[in-house]
């Protein structure tokens, strides 16, 4: 039921754009092993290689941390609706901050949010599907807005001293070198 391909196929990008929720998984060389949801419009497949997708700022800042530290990432979809699918894009990463060149290039691929904090360029060495037989039904109803709401409020500035007070270590207690 598994097929393993050594890139992302037009069919593969078409499914990936047609998910609302995509989920990472990192971890370091110690510590827990971190699994993320992400939603919004936050993902982009540049080639059949590469990934960039934007993480906004949470209550952790686990992702970059172990990115940082040991570059494996894993992407990973589930189709809850119609035709069954589970795919994982597995790979490296780089982490690019607002202080990096990189980080207006690819976050001006996405609509605007105070919220952006990170941008992660992934990528692929290998995609697998898998059947997803038992993944739930469910019916897409909206992106929550919770998180651009609360990003507008703070502002910029207000995102940063958010990050200050909650982003720089991760809850392993790691340096998150955010700043």
């Amino acid at each position: 039921m598994a097929k393993l391909l050594p890139h992302i196929t037009e069919e593969i990008k078409d499914f990936i754009h047609s998910q609302h929720i995509f989920f990472t998984g990192t971890a370091m060389k110690d510590g827990l092993v971190n699994v993320s949801p992400k939603g919004m419009d936050a993902l982009r497949v540049l080639d059949d290689k590469t990934i960039v997708w934007r993480n906004l700022t949470g209550s952790g800042n686990e992702t970059a941390t172990h990115v940082r530290e040991l570059n494996r990432i894993t992407l990973m979809w589930c189709a809850f609706e119609g035709k069954p699918m589970i795919l994982r894009c597995y790979g490296t990463a780089v982490v690019f901050h607002e202080r990096d060149k990189e980080f207006e290039q690819y976050n001006s691929m996405f609509p605007p949010d105070n919220g952006a904090r990170q941008i992660f360029k992934v990528n692929i060495e290998r995609v697998q599907t898998s059947c997803g037989f038992a993944v739930p039904l469910m019916d897409f109803k909206e992106d929550r807005q919770v998180l651009a709401k609360w990003s507008d409020n703070k502002g910029r500035e207000g995102i940063r001293d958010y990050w200050q007070e909650k982003n720089l270590k991760t809850f392993d207690g790691v340096d998150t070198g955010i700043f």
